[in-house]
């Protein structure tokens, strides 16, 4: 279909004011979250301390912003929604932007599509309002304001009614407008915001955070704690490194805080939030690890640096930017991340015991929710007590049978006070119960073990290559010829990781070594994991994020298998060497490898406080 008729010359026509602001409105503002976005930038731009948001309809049919900025004169009103006119620079340095807006474009797009109305005072000005709806503006007029500027957008796409089919439901378009505001909330700790809902009962307040004081981290921390939940915070990593004029700060939580999707990923750049893939890449990699491909880390960061080594005048809605120097923005994003995660140490998110807990609780009953006091408690018996009681208590020998699905230690002192404490039992032979000086732990052994071995192969590797250990008899492995030949197209990595293969005809494989960390294993076993790890990585991972998988499923074969007993040393040398390995608080597929439970938490369990 051809758009106009054959052999007639099309004429080239400027388009009138109106036209080009409606098309530039299709490109600043999607959906009413969008007008809220350029609107609350606006006022943090004004140096607002405490910015007001109501909306009604999901924002199609309300949108007011109040900041308390420093205001527009009346003079200003008429400028201010003129197109590509801004008080936010003189347009000669285009690569030099230090405000959240800068093309000018917002207020007129707004005014073309939908019916705006500004009321504004400066200090030492009378107030002054100004109305543009659908394009047409009225005259600025004498009206009663306080210092600060209010923004009131009615009937937003009424002069476009095509895009209205557009939007979503009233509930979601509210969701998304929320959404801006706490991202915006998280980037400025330091203003207060408030969102709120007008129905037709009254006002109903949606969000609500004050501005907090203190230097940069204190008031981040109480926002974050505010607009993400105290269980984030709890488990979230200072982040705070700088290199090469470039600084990243922020929170990142605990690989064992991981979330089932994205949602709880935010990163600013210089303070603005931006959906930029580089960076959001590099926040999967440094995490990359520690988690199953299934699960995603959640962080909070912003990174820092000369506005003239990133270009934010890409994208009309300023969500994505551009890097001059991007491999060293992702660089500080990758080793900043995995050097606070390695300092962790074995810590694991504290959710993982309150989850234990909670599977822990009885049912409620009738009888439950009646309040009885408190039962007092005695101080607690001193060790040497504890010990005497322990014995006068214990079974005779001869009439008490061991269970076969645990094994108990006597009890002692050492150890306690290590942060794993000391061992003191083995349950259905997978798992280690440890007392430490203020509860217990319970450890999964496999899965500690199969960190601990993985964290060992990859220092092996990266100081003198993984050790190998040759086989008396080659063992033969048949595979299928597509197999056989994407093994052996890496066969020279493989030998860097201390697994040497060769053809041996046809689509049989000879395994000539093994990595000697692994003891003795299947080496067919070992290969059928390999092949299994490159398929799911496919094609999309660099050489070392295959070798470090690989390595990872290897890890899983030179473990202690579940099932297998262990000695008392065997488990608190299991212990020692967890507290003393980075990462030890998750398997190599970010679940949990140890459980804690606080004695107080254990008690309240009984009804003992």
């Amino acid at each position: 279909m051809t758009l106009h008729a054959p052999n007639i010359r099309p004429i080239i026509r400027a388009l009138d004011e109106a036209a080009i602001n409606r098309i530039a409105a299709g490109e600043v503002v999607e959906r009413p979250a969008s007008a809220v976005k350029e609107l609350v930038e606006n006022a943090l731009d004004a140096g607002a301390k405490r910015i007001a948001v109501e909306y009604s309809a999901g924002g199609k049919v309300l949108i007011r912003v109040t900041d308390d900025g420093c205001g527009m004169t009346p003079e200003d009103l008429p400028l201010a929604v003129a197109r590509h006119a801004t008080s936010k620079i003189d347009g000669s340095d285009l690569l030099n932007i230090r405000s959240f807006g800068f093309r000018g474009e917002a207020l007129a797009s707004l005014g073309s599509v939908g019916r705006l109305t500004l009321t504004s005072r400066a200090d030492g000005h009378v107030g002054a309002s100004l109305t543009i709806a659908g394009g047409r503006l009225g005259q600025a007029r004498p009206a009663a304001a306080s210092r600060g500027t209010t923004v009131e957008l009615r009937d937003l796409f009424y002069a476009t009614p095509a895009r209205l089919k557009f939007l979503r439901t009233d509930r979601a378009e509210a969701q998304a407008i929320a959404e801006v505001i706490k991202r915006l909330a998280m980037a400025e700790p330091h203003v207060g915001f408030t969102l709120t809902e007008i129905t037709e009962e009254p006002p109903r307040t949606i969000f609500r955070a004050d501005p907090l004081t203190g230097d940069l981290f204190d008031a981040l921390h109480g926002r974050l704690a505010h607009v993400l939940g105290r269980d984030f915070i709890d488990n979230a990593l200072k982040i705070d490194v700088e290199r090469d004029g470039l600084r990243l700060t922020g929170y990142a939580a605990l690989p064992t805080y991981s979330r089932g999707s994205s949602v709880q990923q935010f990163v600013c750049v210089n303070g603005r939030p931006v959906l930029d893939r580089t960076l959001l890449g590099a926040l999967r990699v440094a995490y990359y690890d520690f988690l199953s491909r299934d699960r995603h880390p959640a962080a909070v960061l912003n990174l820092i640096c000369d506005p003239e080594r990133v270009d934010v005048n890409v994208h009309p809605a300023k969500s994505e930017v551009r890097f001059r120097e991007p491999e060293a923005a992702r660089s500080l994003f990758i080793t900043g991340l995995r050097t606070a995660l390695t300092q962790a140490g074995h810590r694991a998110s504290s959710t993982v015991a309150d989850a234990t807990l909670a599977a822990m609780r009885p049912e409620p009953t009738m009888q439950a929710s009646i309040a009885y006091p408190r039962i007092y408690q005695m101080d607690r018996p001193s060790s040497a007590a504890l010990g005497r009681a322990y014995a006068y208590q214990a079974p005779e020998a001869q009439g008490f049978a061991e269970a076969p699905s645990a094994r108990f230690e006597p009890a002692r002192t050492d150890d306690t006070n290590t942060p794993l404490g000391a061992a003191r039992a083995q349950l259905h032979e997978n798992y280690i119960i440890a007392q430490t000086a203020t509860g217990m732990v319970i450890v999964d052994q496999h899965a500690a073990h199969e960190r601990l071995v993985y964290e060992r192969l990859k220092r092996q590797m990266a100081e003198t290559g993984i050790k190998a250990q040759a086989l008396l008899i080659p063992e033969i492995v048949e595979l299928s010829a597509s197999d056989a030949i994407r093994l052996l197209e890496i066969a020279q990595d493989l030998t860097a990781l201390g697994l040497t293969i060769e053809p041996f005809g046809g689509n049989a494989i000879a395994v000539r070594e093994i990595p000697a960390i692994l003891g003795n294993t299947s080496a067919a076993a070992l290969l059928r994991d390999v092949l299994d790890e490159l398929t799911d990585l496919g094609q999309s991972h660099s050489l070392q994020s295959k070798m470090e998988a690989i390595l990872s499923r290897m890890a899983c074969h030179g473990s202690i298998r579940s099932g297998r007993q262990m000695r008392a040393e065997e488990m608190n040398a299991l212990l020692r060497e967890m507290e003393a390995t980075p990462h030890s608080g998750q398997c190599n597929h970010g679940r949990p490898t140890y459980v804690e439970l606080k004695l107080h938490d254990i008690e309240r369990l009984f009804g003992r406080r």
